[in-house]
C-alpha cells in the first residue's frame, strides 16, 4: 500500500532512464473508472508539464517512478474539469463518510498497485482521516518514508474505504462534469444526512441537495432546523425549490413557506402544481401554534360502513404512502367525523368486518383554531398517535400525528 503524499514529489524517469520530471498530481476520471489513477502530472522547471497515462507506468515507489515509454510519447498537460485531482480535490478537503455518517477531512489517500499487461496501475482504495495521515504530512520531507511508516504504525488508524466516500463539490458546472451522483447519500437516513449538512458551509449544503432527487431532497430539508431550511430553499432555483416542496407533506411545505419572505413564498407557490399549491395555501391560513397550523391534510378517509377488505383494497389501489398508514379516519354519510381505526386493529380484523366496529376509544377531535397547548394535553392524556382536526360541520380536514408533536416539543426545548 502506497500513500499519495509519499509519492508526490517523486522523480520520474522514462524508459531510457532519462529524468522527465517530478510527480505533482494524480488524476482520476470518475465517469470512466472511479478509483483508477488515469494520469500522473509531471513537471520539470520551465518546461511544459507532461501527463503519463495509467498504461505508461512501469514502477512506483516513494521517491521514484519509472515509465515504460520515452518522454516524447507523453501527453502535454491540458486542464480538464472532468478529472478529479488527488492533491487539489482530496487532500485537506472535507468529505462525507457515508458509512460512519460523519463529515471528515482527508489527511492522505492510500493507493494500491495493480499489475496490468506489464504496467502498474494505481487504484485509490481508502482515505486516511486520522492521526497517521496527519503525522505523515507533518513529517513529509523531514524524515525518511521508512521512519514515517514506523511512526505511523504506532498510531491508531482511522481509514474510510473509497466506496464510502462522497465528495462535496460546490461548483454545479464542475459537479456535472465529474458526474457526481447521489447514490451513496440516498442510502443514508434523511435525519443523519441533515445532521451532517449542519456542519457544512451554505455552498456545500447546496451542493449536497443538488445531487439528490426531489424526494430525497424533500426528506432531508424537512429534517433541517428552521434557519437552515429557509436559507437553503432561498438559494435554490424557483423551479427546483417548487419540485422539492411538492414532494414534502403539505404541513411541512406550509411551515417552510411561512418562514420565507412573502414574495419568495408567493413565487414558489406559483411554480407548484395547482392542486398541491391550493392544499398548502389552505394550511397557510392557520397560525403556526394552532391545530390547523400543525396538521397535515394527507389523510386516509373511508366510510364507517366499509369493510376491512374494501379499505385494504383502497389503500393498495391509491398507493398510500407508508407514513400515512398509522390511522384511518372514518366518516358517515354526511362526511362527518365518527372515529378512527388504528392500523393494528385493521390488520387483525376479519375481511368482512365493518370499520364502525373497529373504532378506537375515545372519540377525540379538535377544531383548527385549537391552541397547541390543548393539543399537547390531549396527546398526553389519551396517549394518542394521531388527532383528527375537523371544521365547523365536523368534517375531517386533517390530522396531527405524534411525530409532529415530538418535533414541536423538541423545538420548544431547544
Amino acid at each position: 500500500m502506497l500513500h499519495a503524499t509519499e509519492l508526490l514529489g517523486s522523480e520520474a524517469y522514462d524508459a531510457q532512464g532519462n529524468f522527465v520530471g517530478r510527480v505533482r498530481e494524480f488524476y482520476l476520471e470518475p465517469a470512466e473508472q472511479g478509483n483508477r489513477v488515469s494520469r500522473v502530472l509531471l513537471t520539470r522547471g520551465k518546461y511544459q508539464p507532461l501527463l503519463a497515462r495509467h498504461d505508461q507506468i512501469g514502477f512506483v515507489a516513494p521517491g521514484t517512478m519509472r515509465l515504460t515509454v520515452n518522454e516524447k510519447d507523453l501527453e502535454h498537460y491540458q486542464p480538464n474539469e472532468s478529472w478529479l485531482a488527488v492533491r487539489k480535490d482530496l487532500l485537506d478537503q472535507q468529505i462525507i463518510d457515508t458509512h460512519g455518517r460523519k463529515v471528515v477531512r482527508v489527511n492522505d489517500v492510500d493507493l494500491a498497485e495493480q499489475r496490468m499487461n506489464g504496467n502498474v496501475e494505481l487504484r485509490v482504495t481508502r482515505v486516511d482521516v486520522g492521526l497517521p495521515g496527519a503525522v505523515g504530512r507533518l513529517l513529509q520531507g523531514v524524515a525518511s518514508p521508512a521512519l514515517i511508516r514506523r511512526i505511523q504504525g504506532k498510531l491508531p488508524p482511522r481509514m474510510i474505504p473509497w466506496e464510502f466516500v462522497n465528495l462535496i463539490e460546490p461548483d454545479p458546472l464542475r459537479r456535472v462534469k465529474l458526474r457526481l451522483t447521489s447514490s451513496k447519500l440516498t442510502h443514508m437516513h434523511p435525519a443523519d444526512l441533515a445532521e451532517l449538512m449542519e456542519e457544512l458551509s451554505p455552498d456545500e449544503r447546496s451542493s449536497v441537495v443538488a445531487t439528490l432527487d426531489e424526494t430525497s431532497a424533500a426528506e432531508v430539508i424537512a429534517e433541517l432546523d428552521k434557519r437552515l431550511k429557509t436559507q437553503l430553499v432561498e438559494t435554490l432555483e424557483p423551479g427546483r425549490a417548487a419540485d422539492i416542496l411538492e414532494e414534502m407533506p403539505p404541513d411541512d411545505a406550509a411551515d417552510l413557506l411561512a418562514d420565507l419572505p412573502p414574495e419568495r413564498s408567493r413565487e414558489l407557490l406559483r411554480e407548484m402544481p395547482q392542486r398541491e399549491a391550493e392544499e398548502v395555501k389552505g394550511l397557510l391560513q392557520f397560525e403556526g401554534h394552532t391545530a390547523g397550523g400543525m396538521m397535515t391534510t394527507e389523510v386516509v378517509q373511508v366510510g364507517e360502513d366499509a369493510t376491512r377488505g374494501e379499505v385494504v383494497d383502497y389503500i393498495r389501489f391509491h398507493d398510500v404512502p407508508l407514513d400515512q398508514l398509522d390511522t384511518v379516519v372514518l366518516i358517515n354519510t354526511h362526511a362527518a367525523f365518527v372515529g378512527t381505526v388504528s392500523m393494528v386493529r385493521l390488520l387483525l380484523a376479519e375481511k368482512d368486518q365493518r370499520m364502525a366496529a373497529l373504532v378506537n376509544d375515545p372519540l377525540t377531535s379538535v377544531g383548527p383554531q385549537t391552541d397547541e397547548k390543548e393539543v399537547f394535553e390531549l396527546f398526553d392524556k389519551y396517549n394518542l398517535r394521531s388527532l383528527t382536526v375537523v371544521n365547523a360541520e365536523q368534517q375531517p380536514i386533517g390530522v396531527i400525528t405524534v411525530d409532529d408533536i415530538v418535533s414541536r416539543m423538541r423545538a420548544k426545548l431547544g
